[in-house]
């Protein structure tokens, strides 16, 4: 794994323990401001309103296990594919959810910032 794929893979730590931890300023340094989230009942909130969410209770992020991931980096651009088994309470509903997906960062400060 190169530095820069390092590097990657722990902004995708640091994002998923600022969710569980609800940090809010860790995920304002993490999340782009333009970036949108969709869930997977399709629900698409702003960066604002996920992390409003996250901070009031609604959203409750408890662990999140990394099953197989692949990054690529371009220049200051890394797309990371990646599934995961989240165990959370989100609108009042508790489980675990194995979701993939597929996010891309860019490098801004010496920072991997997810963007998409």
């Amino acid at each position: 794994m190169t530095t820069e794929e390092k590097e990657v893979y722990a902004a995708y730590q640091a994002i998923n323990t600022a969710m569980i931890e609800k940090d809010r300023a860790a995920m304002e340094r993490y999340f782009d401001e333009k970036l949108t989230f969709t869930h997977m009942s399709g629900k698409k909130q702003t960066r604002k309103e996920f992390i409003g969410e996250i901070m009031d209770g609604t959203l409750n992020y408890f662990k999140v296990e990394t099953k197989n991931y692949s990054i690529s980096v371009d220049g200051d651009t890394a797309c990371m594919k990646v599934t995961h088994t989240v165990t959370a309470k989100v609108y009042g509903m508790s489980g675990s959810w194995t979701l993939g997906g597929e996010n891309t960062y860019k490098k801004r400060n010496r920072i991997w910032v997810r963007v998409e």
